[in-house]
């Protein structure tokens, strides 16, 4: 007996397409009158089960009794009763080729429901909920600025290929990379914002940038722009 009960089912075109796939044939190559005696073989078996049968799973096997029955009808019977109507054997294939399709579909929008179902969408917010707006120095350099130049210089390295990066061995902290950029301004009093992008890993641009608005908040640099949208730099302050 076969291992899926009725109850594993959405209905009995789900049913025929299962006995169909167990004999590896495609749809229109069935024969009526095999998968005929495998769906009325397999409701006696489930009946012999007590289990219930769904009303709509009886219409169909007498649908397919229907069907093998036109096989055992003289030729010229046959072919006066095709002339009167549509072939129902032809209609089934359809109707089972169509479930199929629908099936195929379902199974593949499952799939991807139960992938998106692992990620989490936080809306968008504006950056200035979480920017001091006080590191707007004398120059006039805000935020918003930085941020405008660091989208321009993440735009541009997608177009220089091969794309050069450092892999780094460890996390770096805001601290850490604060001070790295403390030494950088000891050697040179001025540096462009741009330079100190060295490695565009996600992690270490946004720890890079994150210093920078720290520095700038405490007071350890002036942001420098000579006209809108130019380069920007950080001078150290002495």
């Amino acid at each position: 007996m076969n291992d899926l009960l009725i109850g594993d089912f959405e209905g009995p075109l789900d049913l025929l397409l299962h006995l169909i796939k167990q004999e590896k044939k495609n749809i229109f190559d069935i024969s009526i009158t095999e998968i005929t005696e495998k769906y009325v073989d397999y409701i006696k078996k489930m009946e012999e089960l007590n289990l219930d049968i769904a009303s709509e799973y009886l219409v169909m096997a007498a649908e397919l009794i229907e069907m093998k029955s036109r096989h055992l009808l003289p030729i010229e019977n046959k072919q006066e009763n095709e002339e009167e109507v549509e072939n129902p054997e032809e209609e089934l294939k359809k109707r089972l080729l169509e479930y199929q399709k629908y099936k195929e579909t379902k199974n593949t929008f499952l799939e991807l429901a139960e992938k998106r179902s692992n990620y989490y969408t936080k809306t968008p917010e504006k950056m200035t909920l979480y920017t001091d707006k006080k590191i707007i120095n004398n120059n006039e350099v805000t935020a918003n600025d930085l941020l405008n130049a660091l989208q321009k210089l993440l735009e541009r390295r997608l177009y220089q290929k091969p794309l050069n990066t450092k892999i780094t061995q460890k996390e770096l902290s805001v601290k850490e990379r604060v001070d790295k950029i403390r030494n950088i301004l000891k050697k040179e009093k001025t540096i462009r914002f741009d330079d100190l992008f060295d490695n565009f890993e996600k992690s270490y641009v946004i720890v890079t940038f994150l210093s920078i608005l720290e520095m700038a908040k405490n007071g350890e640099i002036n942001l420098k722009q000579k006209n809108n949208f130019d380069e920007i730099y950080l001078e150290r302050v002495d």
